[in-house]
């Protein structure tokens, strides 16, 4: 199956990139450090996603006296080990680098701050694979949880045709500002994504593989895949 896409929206943790537990760890750290209890892994994992000012308030203990605080010990943990601990999930380059080579536009709409998108970016090395990075403005997520706004400045920017677009990520928020901006979307399941959050996709996909087919079609996967076992043997 092709879906005979023109252009492709990326999420950044948890579709391209593996945060390897740095946003977990980093907030669980940071958390502790401003005298709030532990919550755990799992309802820190729930948080990847959204704008920390919203995710972090659904946590016991962060108050608005302290949420300011808690963010930029976050973020400077995040600066001086996250990025560089974070890693490309396996044959994203390949499948970014074939989504170019077949003249397919290719952007990154996430919700994490612009700035901070486009260093992580940077230091993966991911930019000249890339056409465009769409992020909030800040971190307060004035906008809440929604990404609507992001995948619509996408679209303006690019002047993109949305029934020639999709939308790609780990978590409802990617969908959900998918189909309210009429595109269609796909849900990956190696993110974040809870039990039966993917099922509002207009597609699923359990490995890069099975992306490349619905994006480029089998012969042209077919090819992406042979590249990747030569990148492998390598």
């Amino acid at each position: 199956m092709n879906m005979s896409v023109t252009s492709v929206l990326f999420d950044l943790d948890g579709t391209l990139v593996d945060p390897a537990g740095s946003i977990t760890s980093g907030i669980r750290h940071a958390l502790v450090a401003n005298g709030v209890t532990d919550p755990g892994e799992e309802a820190v994992e729930a948080l990847v996603g959204p704008p920390l000012q919203i995710g972090l308030r659904t946590l016991d203990g962060v108050t608005d006296g302290n949420i300011d605080q808690i963010i930029a010990d976050y973020r400077a943990r995040y600066a001086k080990v996250g990025m560089a601990a974070s890693r490309v999930y396996p044959g994203i380059r390949e499948l970014l680098k074939a989504l170019r080579e077949a003249g397919i536009y290719v952007a990154v709409t996430t919700a994490k701050p612009e700035p901070i998108a486009r260093e992580l970016i940077s230091k993966q090395n991911l930019g000249p694979s890339l056409d465009a990075i769409f992020g909030n403005a800040s971190e307060h997520g004035s906008l809440g949880s929604s990404k609507t706004h992001i995948v619509h400045a996408a679209l303006t920017a690019g002047k993109l045709d949305p029934a020639r677009c999709v939308v790609v990520g780990d978590r409802y928020y990617d969908l959900d500002a998918g189909r309210e901006n009429s595109v269609a979307s796909i849900g990956v399941s190696w993110g974040f994504a809870l039990e039966n959050e993917l099922d509002v996709a207009d597609h699923q996909v359990a490995t890069v593989q099975e992306l490349a087919v619905l994006l480029l079609g089998e012969e042209r996967a077919a090819r992406f895949e042979g590249q990747l076992m030569q990148e492998g043997q390598k």
